[in-house]
């Protein structure tokens, strides 16, 4: 079969490999389709701090099942699914509170251990989930993206009252806005490329604010009344935002972060303090798959 390999940063091929087969309790996946996501680009560049090398890349992936082992019962031969790339021991301190996303020895398919970028790939069945027989398989690929945004809206305890701003407006950030308006809360994004701020007004952000072109400290303040945002979410990632999210939360306000930047961020404890902030991070995805 055919994989995508990166042998070490900034080099990567299509290069030949056995298919494998599945032990107990697994099943093999036929892939067959993938989203590259920003860290897969990272993995190649040798900016992602978590990643291990040889890897064959890939964690936004479905596929049809191709093969079935020993003691699989809920699932069968062509069953469509998704598939939850976070793996867990279940043991460890996260694990026994129901955090296995951030379990102390998880890995993640793509980062740590071959992932779905290949024709075939060997998936635990508890990391499986049916998707509808009729969906396209790139939309079944969307599933994790989706899960991601799923995460840190739960994290942040988003709710139908809150105003809330997510800077970027990528795919991550778009994915987050429609879960954002899925609860019935407003949104504001900012970012500084005109079609991408386009595409998110599209999707049913109120605002959308290119921080080169216009203040966006003095925009969300007009926004909100004066009283600042009750939730700001980042899906940028940029060091420098810290300091004005701070600033533009309101009180008893929530930010949560996804980044993995390694980049140091200047901390007012003042504004956090005075206002009770709550900072969330977030990382991938704790049984978002369901929903």
């Amino acid at each position: 079969m055919k994989v995508v390999y990166v042998e070490k940063p900034r080099s990567i091929m299509i290069r030949e490999a056995p298919i494998p087969h599945p032990g107990v309790g697994e099943v093999l996946l036929r892939v067959r389709a993938g989203g590259i996501c920003g860290s897969d680009m990272h993995i190649y560049h040798g900016t992602n701090p978590q990643a291990k090398y040889p890897r064959v890349i890939g964690h936004e992936f479905c596929g049809d099942v191709a093969e079935v082992g020993e003691s699989v019962a809920g699932f069968s031969l062509g069953d469509h699914v998704a598939v939850d790339p976070v793996t867990s021991c279940g043991f460890c301190y996260p694990c026994s509170i129901g955090r296995h996303n951030v379990c102390s020895n998880m890995e993640v398919f793509g980062v740590h251990k071959d992932g779905g970028f290949a024709e075939y790939v060997v998936v635990g069945e508890k990391n499986l989930h049916k998707i509808p027989s009729g969906w396209p398989f790139e939309k079944g690929a969307l599933v994790e993206p989706f899960t991601i945004a799923a995460n840190i809206l739960s994290r942040t305890e988003c709710t139908s009252s809150d105003r809330v701003l997510v800077f970027g407006a990528g795919p991550i950030g778009q994915v987050i806005l429609q879960g954002v308006r899925r609860t019935g809360a407003v949104c504001a994004v900012a970012d500084i490329v005109d079609e991408r701020l386009e595409k998110a007004l599209s999707m049913g952000a109120d605002i959308a604010v290119n921080t080169r072109k216009t203040d966006l400290e003095g925009a969300m303040m007009e926004w909100t009344g004066g009283s600042g945002a009750p939730l700001i979410i980042d899906a940028a990632g940029a060091s420098d935002l810290f300091p004005p999210m701070l600033r533009m939360a309101s009180p008893a306000g929530r930010i949560g972060l996804l980044s993995f930047s390694a980049a140091s961020s200047d901390f007012v404890q003042l504004e956090a303090v005075k206002k009770e902030l709550s900072i969330f991070g977030s990382r991938l995805n704790c049984s978002k798959f369901p929903e």
